[in-house]
């Protein structure tokens, strides 16, 4: 068994926690490396695990190095969330024969493939989501306005701060904050949302994984941008069009046998969690 290490170096306490990490893994298999996880792995690098040491933003680095590699990705989070982290440094201890083992429990998750495509219809930019592809309207934060086209067929334009195109597990992120919906990660779908739409009729919509989604830029400000997974920024201009859709792999995700994407939900999300009331008077 050959396991890669990655962290996030500039994350506070991380070094703390890849020590212990680094020995856990030790006992277990063959450390093949270390890296950062902002630095491209080696295309020569053939290992069984990725274990990551950082927060969300750090897994979701790692995932999109490992998908197309089809390596499964272990998250110990030293992050304030840790959504995506199935263990911390004690339980990555507890649980280390099984993740490192043959047969660890493994939950397959939906990426996106992004694309950007100028208005001469060529290809300038191909990336990677897990979370999801965002396009805002960025500085000097007038409205712009997109043209929507779902598997082919032409949808709304719309003005507004942008729009979300995110997959099931980013559905808890950005696209939750601004309204969407929560979709379980065993759905396969896209889920799109409106970024502070100037109309009150547009609702996000759920669409079928095997659909693409294409934003195209009708009118656009200095620093309209495409985020993906709140960290990859790539500069658009009138006459670009986004386009999202599923991607051919998926990612490969280590959790523990016991865990429940419910109890996550509740517990790291506060889900349906009620409001505070006074005790009552005596």
């Amino acid at each position: 068994m050959r396991a890669v290490l990655l962290s996030a170096r500039v994350r506070k306490g991380s070094g703390e926690v890849m020590d212990r990490v680094r020995a856990t893994v030790s006992r277990h298999a063959t450390v093949a490396g270390e890296f950062d996880v902002n630095d491209e792995l080696p295309a020569s690098l053939a290992v069984d695990r990725a274990v990551v040491v950082g927060g969300d933003g750090a897994i979701m680095a790692a995932l999109r190095q490992c998908v197309g590699r089809g390596i499964p990705v272990v998250g110990v989070n030293v992050g304030r969330l840790g959504f995506l982290a199935e263990f911390d440094a004690d339980e990555f201890e507890r649980h280390a024969a099984e993740v490192l083992g043959r047969e660890p429990v493994v939950r397959r998750r939906m990426a996106l493939s992004v694309l950007v495509r100028g208005e001469d219809g060529r290809v300038r930019y191909e990336g990677l989501a897990v979370n999801d592809a965002v396009v805002t309207a960025g500085p000097p934060f007038r409205m712009i306005e997109l043209a929507l086209t779902l598997d082919g067929e032409q949808g709304p334009e719309f003005q507004g701060d942008g729009i979300i195109i995110a997959t099931p597990v980013g559905s808890t992120a950005y696209n939750a904050s601004a309204g969407g919906p929560i979709v379980h990660p065993d759905v396969e779908a896209i889920v799109v949302t409106p970024n502070a739409a100037h109309s009150l009729a547009f609702r996000p919509v759920v669409v079928p994984a095997h659909q693409d989604v294409s934003a195209r830029v009708v009118r656009a400000n200095e620093g309209t941008t495409l985020v993906l997974d709140g960290h990859i920024n790539v500069a658009l201009r009138v006459g670009d069009t986004v386009v999202a859709g599923r991607h051919h792999a998926m990612a490969r995700i280590v959790a523990r046998a016991a865990s429940s994407y419910w109890d996550t939900l509740v517990d790291k999300m506060r889900w349906a969690e009620g409001p505070r009331y006074r005790a009552p008077r005596t």
